[in-house]
């Protein structure tokens, strides 16, 4: 065992750990400039999106650069790059079938791995928790729940996004159903935003102020310089969400969630607020990123006359009827902001509806299909001479004939995408990295992160990385020495994206000759234990580079440590090795070579790496936390292991007792199995999840489950 570090990770190579290395992935196939669906706007392209629908709201799919025009401040411009893209992930009758009901006891299915090249939607729902009333958070919650239960297709890359919750987007998209439900359950009415109770809050008498001072004015100009500020914030958190989304693969939209706000005043035309002047900006931004931006009123269908709630004592004819006509005018204004931010970037506004969870669908349908078009503009579109740098707006024509509904963005900046651009520090180029929803493959890393508990330690995340040292840069030294240099930054991050702890390490390694060749064999593992201090979900994220030539790799996992303070059921990650042996919990030495020359107890087979070949024998072992048992009875507790393949069960173990003989801390009970993976089950990815139910507990409290992948290979 070598220390690189006594404040970071440890190096071991221990045979009994690590073994031979299976082989390294291959890269991802490199994407053709013009099969990148992003928007481009340099000296040589402009590129943009458009949903072309007919008269019927039906999507067209067969046009040709021909029969469509492409205009900039209404001078016509010649097409140089057409296609139609498909985003839908599955077929119509498959999509619009109704979800049958599930016992909610039953656990999820766990997530496939997802690929960059799988993604064929990436979507964002921004929740406006600074502009949202208590009413709307509890209309929308329920809505989310369905979308994540139901809506969410393969190849769907989703964040869930709480504008209050900082700058946190990028770390929160994933295909993990857990994690989105994570970030539903933090979603909760902020009283420190800019809505009430309801979105209109009830009418009370007329406030008199000194010397018959109007003090119902001086309220609403406060009321109102801090619904602007706060608006400003939403739409700040908005541009972050979109700068995070501009490098991100599919069909790209946002789904901002909002009671909407203000952005000019129809009785004072020269008034500015700052929300309108920071909503061209994330137009453009949105632009620019191919980012298609959905905004959904959450207030519903509203009663703008009077109502009980209301008291219009001391107030004359005169005054009942501008509270009425001040309180139409907010809604509508509020609802203008959203309307504008959904049209000039090609999205729909969804309004006046108290289904949200149908809003949300109608948004997904939409996202069927797009054309992408590029034209070369003139010099004169980016006028570098005068640093001017003017609006353009943009315009498409449908020429076929019949009538067709054109939605796209309505027009950019005049600056090239590399001149907003500015180069990468190393701690940007790593956090970049770390962020990635994909994780970067020039350096190979394999992460593994399990909770556990301990009666005096408490809770713990032990987590180990897995290395390819073959993608690492070794220079020859003097006495057989071989040295590499690497930079590693380890973020972990609250499910709301925000980092909660971070180490960042440069570390020089330096081998003797015979280490160094087991390193090349091997790989190295990096372990690491962190305490938890809080209950809660979390993402483990590292990014490593070498130092020598400049690649990058990242890996991250979700995890979600339960709170046993409050006596429930719950179990601890899965430990998985593979081996050859019927009984691998035998005293008997289990990491010898087995007759075919290879170390079954290594990495390839280990709990690090997870890879295993047909006819091994997979045991797992776990803890089962919170039993419930009666006085002077064993807790009467069953467990079941089922193996899902892309997504479906392949094995369905049966129930079986768990043994409590020998066992101390019944709260704390060791439990495990082995399985003898089946000549038939082809190479792949595969998940082992293993369910406990426990028959004392109350219904709503009975099952608790944990699950880990690995691989089978030739």
């Amino acid at each position: 065992m070598k220390k690189l570090s006594p404040l970071f990770l440890t190096v071991i190579l221990s045979s009994s750990i690590l073994g031979q290395q299976v082989g390294t992935p291959p890269p991802l196939p490199a994407q053709k400039p013009e099969d990148v669906d992003v928007v481009r706007i340099t000296s040589n392209l402009v590129q943009v999106d458009a949903v072309i629908t007919d008269n019927h709201g039906k999507l067209v799919t067969d046009l040709k650069p021909e029969e469509v025009e492409i205009f900039e401040d209404g001078h016509k411009q010649k097409i140089t790059h057409f296609s139609f893209n498909l985003s839908e992930t599955t077929p119509a009758p498959e999509r619009t079938a109704k979800v049958a009901a599930t016992d909610k006891n039953v656990p999820v299915a766990p997530p496939t791995a997802l690929r960059r090249e799988d993604i064929k939607r990436t979507i964002a729902i921004v929740v406006d928790d600074l502009g949202l009333s208590f009413e709307s958070i509890a209309y929308l919650r329920g809505a989310l729940k369905k979308f994540v239960n139901e809506q969410i297709q393969p190849g769907d890359l989703v964040a869930i996004i709480r504008t209050s919750a900082g700058m946190g987007s990028l770390q929160q998209f994933t295909a993990d159903k857990r994690q989105l439900a994570a970030a539903v359950e933090r979603i909760k009415w902020n009283a420190l935003g800019r809505s009430g109770i309801s979105p209109f809050e009830p009418i009370q008498p007329a406030t008199p102020g000194p010397n018959g001072a109007d003090m119902d004015q001086s309220i609403r100009d406060f009321e109102e310089f801090r619904s602007d500020t706060f608006a400003v914030g939403t739409l700040g958190a908005v541009n972050y969400v979109v700068r995070g989304l501009k490098d991100l693969p599919g069909r790209k939209s946002i789904l901002l969630v909002s009671d909407g706000f203000k952005i000019y005043d129809r009785n004072d035309p020269t008034k500015t607020y700052q929300a309108q002047q920071r909503l061209q900006r994330l137009i453009d931004e949105a632009g620019r990123a191919s980012v298609v931006i959905y905004t959904m009123n959450a207030t519903g269908l509203q009663t703008l006359g009077f109502t009980a709630a209301d008291n219009l004592s001391g107030r004359d004819m005169q005054g009942i009827q501008d509270e009425s006509n001040r309180r139409r005018d907010q809604a509508y204004d509020n609802q203008e902001s959203l309307d504008i931010l959904a049209h000039e970037t090609g999205g729909i506004a969804i309004r006046n509806t108290n289904d949200l969870s149908g809003g949300i669908r109608r948004v997904l349908e939409d996202q069927k299909g797009y054309y992408l078009i590029g034209y070369r503009p003139d010099e004169a579109t980016f006028d570098k001479r005068t640093g001017a740098r003017t609006f353009h707006h943009l315009s498409l024509k449908v020429t076929r004939q019949g009538k067709f509904n054109v939605r796209m963005r309505n027009g950019f900046y005049g600056k090239t995408d590399a001149e907003t651009a500015a180069p990468l520090t190393l701690a940007q180029k790593l956090y970049q990295a770390v962020s990635s929803p994909f994780g970067s493959d020039a350096v190979h890393l394999q992460l593994t992160s399990v909770f556990a508990n301990d009666a005096k330690a408490g809770s713990f995340m032990r987590s180990m990385l897995h290395i390819d040292a073959h993608d690492l840069t070794f220079t020859d030294e003097p006495n057989n020495l071989h040295k590499c240099a690497v930079d590693i930054l380890a973020m972990t991050f609250g499910d709301n994206g925000i980092p909660i702890d971070q180490v960042g390490r440069t570390y020089t390694i330096q081998l003797p000759e015979e280490v160094y060749k087991r390193a090349l064999h091997e790989g190295f593992v990096y372990t690491m234990t962190v305490p938890v201090k809080k209950p809660g979900a979390y993402q483990l994220r590292i990014s490593l580079r070498d130092s020598a030539t400049d690649r990058i790799g990242s890996a991250s996992q979700f995890l979600d440590v339960p709170d046993l303070k409050k006596n429930r059921l719950a179990l601890s990650g899965l430990a998985l090795r593979g081996t050859t042996k019927a009984n691998p919990f035998s005293d008997k030495d289990n990491s010898a070579p087995d007759q075919e020359g290879v170390d079954r107890g290594s990495a390839e087979a280990g709990p690090a790496v997870r890879h295993y070949h047909t006819g091994m024998y997979l045991s797992y072992l776990f803890f089962v936390y919170n039993a419930h048992a009666e006085k002077d009875a064993a807790p009467q507790l069953t467990t079941q292991v089922t193996i899902f393949h892309d997504g479906k069960p392949v094995f369905n173990g049966h129930a079986s007792p768990l043994p409590t003989n020998g066992q101390v801390d019944m709260k704390r009970l060791l439990s495990g199995g082995v399985i003898q993976l089946g000549t038939d089950m082809a190479p792949g990815d595969y998940v082992l999840q293993v369910t406990a139910t426990d028959a004392l507990a109350d219904k709503k409290h009975q099952t608790a489950s944990q699950w880990m992948d690995f691989s089978i290979v030739k």
